[in-house]
């Protein structure tokens, strides 16, 4: 029988219940235990695939194709390895399947209400999971203690607690202790407030997770625990940390695990294994160079928009014990007149994913500057999308080449949308999601990259390149190297001769995680470092000698 771990949050969001809820997983998998994480969010969308991202930040695709919580790609990094649709559900997941069942006439002519109803459903997706072999399920509940429409996910806890036995269930709350800088000392009353908030909904908290930016004082420690009604030993301070890779370790020292395996009458365990995260944490904390890598992008305020490929690039700079760092430029201002002076400082440029017209234009130069200056490029879904219209432009000379996304009456469509989408009028979940098939060039860098014939990398995409244009294409310099073997679909392009340029259409930064970092950003980051050190070369006469 699996055992359940709950991981609420009070006083505020973006406190870090997923950063917590995966470096516990983390230390309970690293004592030989098997654990899976899952997410439940209270919003009423199906799932996040239709959201803004300024609204949610990144939607994260899973390989069976789910469009998730970004939070679901914190999981997969920590503990390498792969979410399901099974592992996010959200409010709107749980009355569509209840509505569903009533009007199958599943309940029999009861009048379907919140209890037992949907507390029901809630449950039976809480447990799901923990039919398929694992020791320990987390469950992590999205928002915070008092938000009204997470009141059914807690008061489905308070059930649960009641029904499993007592040594099978327990419920960590992460909570803020702000420091006040006029009264010079740390605040425990909103971790009071959020604790009793719980508690009037029946659910008490086993352990605490204080977020906070300075130690917790043995006094404070027992204060917490005298008016929170938890054991001294069950009050874990969460300090501001400089990277998340480093939260696991820290609440290995507070003695997390340790606390949650004896209230779940946990015996067999072994002391955890964690040498090779320790030795990426060593990369990470201590590169031995440095390179600078442009971002371009139209979600550049919001940082989670992008966090999968802000984390690759963590990953990708630790194996190359190379500092990366981000220079995030706005795709909406970037023109002919001013590209030179954003991206003459750069050692590299990756064009992100995306939708929508606004800021194409400015990755389009961007992407010119890329190939015309030899600087390493690398082009993700959209990115790929964008290096194939400037190819076509300034190389094939056709001017008006554009995508039917942004230009549906373009007379040169070299990016269009895929057969299958034609007649699709739904937005949510229905395009081209999940793992597929590439197979790849011998002779190509993408091939040299992998170091295999056959990948699988995950997609969220509806248009495509086109291919009534890829003799031209390939003719002119520009490669197909992988492909879609079923559909032909051009997975990847490349220019041969340049330093790196290579487009995807596939969404390699969710695959990449702390233990296994994705080739490709691991040989873009690599050809960035080359690229620093042949500017370097020039600019300095000796070293350049020093290196032939």
């Amino acid at each position: 029988m699996a055992k359940y771990i709950f991981v609420t949050g009070g006083v505020t969001s973006s406190l870090g219940k997923g950063i917590i809820s995966a470096s516990l997983a983390k230390l309970l998998q690293a004592r030989g235990l098997s654990v899976t994480i899952q997410k439940f969010d209270p919003y009423i969308n199906v799932d996040p695939g239709t959201l803004n991202p300024y609204e949610h930040g990144e939607c994260y695709v899973t390989e069976d194709g789910a469009e998730t919580d970004l939070d679901l790609g914190h999981y997969e990094r920590f503990l390498s390895i792969f979410t399901t649709q099974a592992n996010n559900v959200t409010t709107g997941r749980i009355y569509q399947t209840v509505i569903n069942k009533e009007r199958e006439g599943a309940y029999l002519g009861k009048t379907v209400q919140v209890i037992p109803h949907i507390t029901d459903e809630i449950k039976r997706r809480m447990k799901l999971l923990g039919n398929e072999g694992y020791d320990i399920v987390i469950t992590e509940i999205g928002g915070t203690v008092g938000d009204i429409e997470s009141l059914p996910f807690i008061e489905a806890v308070r059930q649960l607690q009641w029904e499993l036995p007592e040594e099978d269930c327990l419920v960590v709350h992460l909570t803020l202790v702000p420091y006040l800088k006029a009264a010079k000392e740390l605040k425990t009353k909103p971790t009071q407030h959020s604790v009793k908030l719980m508690s009037e909904n029946g659910v008490h908290p086993d352990i605490i997770v204080c977020r906070t930016e300075r130690p917790l004082s043995p006094e404070i420690r027992r204060k917490i625990a005298l008016f929170c009604n938890v054991k001294q030993e069950a009050v874990i301070e969460a300090a501001d940390a400089p990277t998340i890779y480093e939260v696991p370790l820290a609440m290995m020292r507070e003695k997390l695990d340790v606390i949650c395996l004896k209230k779940l009458n946990i015996t067999q365990y072994r002391e955890p294994e964690l040498s090779a995260w320790k030795e990426f944490l060593d990369k990470l904390k201590y590169p031995k160079s440095k390179v600078s890598v442009g971002l371009i992008g139209k979600y550049i305020e919001l940082q989670d928009a992008y966090k999968s490929i802000l984390e690759a690039f963590v990953h990708a700079g630790a194996v190359n014990e190379c500092k990366v760092e981000v220079v995030n430029i706005h795709s909406e201002f970037i023109t002919a007149e001013n590209v030179d002076e954003k991206m003459s400082n750069l050692d590299a440029l990756l064009v992100a994913p995306g939708f929508g017209h606004r800021g194409i234009e400015g990755k389009i130069i961007a992407v010119k500057y890329a190939r015309e200056h030899g600087l390493p490029f690398f082009g993700i879904c959209l990115g790929m999308q964008m290096a194939v219209i400037e190819y076509a432009r300034n190389i094939l000379g056709l001017h008006d080449a554009h995508s039917t996304e942004m230009n549906p009456d373009t007379p040169h469509p070299v990016i269009d949308l895929m057969e299958a989408q034609k007649q699709v009028t739904d937005k949510g979940g229905t395009m081209r999601l999940g793992s597929y098939m590439c197979e790849l060039d011998p002779s190509s860098l993408a091939h040299t990259i992998y170091g295999k014939p056959r990948i699988t990398e995950r997609h969220r995409h509806r248009w495509e390149f086109n291919n009534a244009y890829l003799e031209a294409f390939e003719k002119a310099g520009m490669h197909a190297s992988g492909k879609n073997p079923e559909s032909t679909l051009v997975e990847i392009i490349e220019i041969p001769g340049h330093p790196f340029f290579i487009g995807v259409q596939y969404h390699p930064e969710l695959k990449s995680t702390v233990e296994n970092p994705h080739p490709v950003f691991v040989h873009f980051i690599r050809a960035a470092k080359e690229y620093a050190e042949r500017k370097e070369a020039v600019k300095n006469p000796l070293l350049q000698s020093e290196m032939i």
